[in-house]
């Protein structure tokens, strides 16, 4: 069996209801219960959470919550592949056996069904224990600078002061929308970010990280930026 997670616990301390916030007219979490429906993908897509409002929410739109998550994984300190694990060894316990999890975060409303489409074929095609999307850095990390004690500009990577940027390679960063793994990487903790992980590459007008409220005011905007390009784009 093939199965979604979304893990969303409550008690979001940098912005408050983080989960189910409203964004651009709908919870927050409402957008990667819809991508992972319309991907037709899964058996089962479920929310992992602490948070009987979270929990409302992810039933009216369309996810099962069979399981409110233990006190024990709902602190600040609970990696996600330990959310992970607990789920899939619940459906261990209801002797159904899990083969391949899709782990979706809550907080991605830029998150297409085309992607983890393309993801679980990759997964499922090549030798690889996960597949996920990044994306390209807007601009070249080996250019990045620090400011000091003293308050003054230090190159992080000085050697290369005098290097053209196109002759730098170019870096990639986690697009923090999903994570497709065999069930066997989850329950044995293999590391998402290594030599076993096969990557999809977003454009980035479809990646915004989301911590803080200028973060969210971004996405909103980029959002409906996007939508407005969808619409007239279908109208052409």
């Amino acid at each position: 069996m093939k199965i979604a997670v979304i893990p969303a616990r409550g008690g979001s301390k940098r912005i408050p209801s983080k989960n189910i916030g409203p964004f651009c007219g709908r919870p927050m979490l409402a957008y990667s219960i819809e991508a992972a429906i319309a991907s037709e993908c899964f058996d089962k897509i479920i929310v992992s959470t602490d948070d009987e409002d979270i929990a409302d929410i992810a039933l009216i739109y369309g996810a099962e919550v069979p399981f409110m998550r233990p006190e024990n994984l709902s602190d600040d300190f609970t990696g996600t592949a330990a959310v992970i694990r607990h789920a899939i060894e619940w459906f261990t316990q209801q002797t159904i056996d899990v083969s391949d999890v899709c782990c979706i975060c809550a907080t991605a409303p830029f998150i297409q069904a085309e992607y983890i489409i393309e993801a679980y074929e990759k997964l499922r095609q090549k030798d690889c224990m996960y597949v996920f999307p990044i994306t390209s850095f807007a601009f070249p990390i080996q250019r990045a600078i620090t400011i000091t004690e003293d308050n003054t500009i230090e190159m992080l990577y000085p050697e290369n002061i005098a290097t053209r940027s196109q002759d730098l390679t170019e870096a990639f960063h986690d697009a923090g929308q999903f994570y497709w793994g065999k069930a066997q990487a989850w329950i044995n903790e293999v590391q998402i970010l290594g030599k076993d992980s096969l990557p999809i590459i977003l454009p980035r007008y479809l990646v915004q990280d989301i911590d803080t409220k200028e973060d969210w005011e971004t996405a909103e905007l980029m959002y409906q930026a996007f939508i407005k390009n969808n619409r007239s784009n279908m109208h052409r």
